[in-house]
């Protein structure tokens, strides 16, 4: 089956469907975790070829975090959060609730920081699938990787085995006061875990 079949009219309409619930419910943690309402904007949704992504990130050579989990169980895949590093710098201050131009450089402390969003958001996403398909789905524990856009893409084609050639890119904003974090995320499902998705009669808006 060819990919655009794979990525059906009604399948995109059931991932924005899931790509929602899961950016607003990420939202709605980070709001706890910090004690303030964070907003999000709504996510746009579309697919896109996994090599054309380092054009779409500003190059092969733009210097990026990228926070991965592996969905395991009864559907599997791979999803990423990716942000330019500096905007990764601007994420760490809004969720240790310092000035903006505070983190110069991810140590441990903010590297865990940023495992923490990718994890949540990941897993809420992982939730909202398993829930409309009424299937298990567990998330590995998160990896973040500080690299080239290039080199993040060889690490995920050369861990992938089976997977469309097709990346869903997620994009929001996460947004406290005036202080605005763009975050793009990379659902990377296996090829069965599309099949179901399209044959699957459990899947309802």
């Amino acid at each position: 089956m060819a990919d655009n079949q794979l990525f059906s009219e009604k399948v995109m309409e059931t991932l924005l469907s899931i790509t929602n619930a899961g950016i607003h419910n990420a939202a709605r943690g980070f709001s706890s975790l910090l004690g303030h309402k964070i907003d999000v904007s709504a996510p746009s949704v579309k697919v896109v070829s996994l090599f054309d992504i380092p054009e779409i990130m500003g190059g092969p050579e733009t210097e990026a975090v990228g926070i991965y989990l592996r969905a395991e169980g009864d559907l599997c895949g791979q999803i990423m959060m990716v942000v330019p590093y500096t905007k990764s710098l601007e994420l760490v201050d809004l969720l240790m609730e310092v000035e903006p131009g505070t983190t110069r450089h991810l140590g441990k402390i903010e590297r865990s920081a940023l495992a923490e969003v990718g994890n949540m958001t990941g897993t809420y996403f992982m939730n909202a699938v398993a829930e409309l398909t009424n299937t298990s789905i567990r998330p590995s524990p998160p990896a973040v990787m500080v690299d080239m856009i290039g080199a993040i893409i060889d690490i995920i084609i050369a861990t992938s085995g089976g997977v469309s050639d097709k990346v869903l890119l997620m994009q929001a904003d996460f947004m406290d006061g005036g202080r605005l974090v763009e975050t793009n995320f990379w659902v990377i499902p296996d090829i069965a875990t599309l099949k179901a998705f399209q044959q699957s009669g459990s899947i309802h808006e």
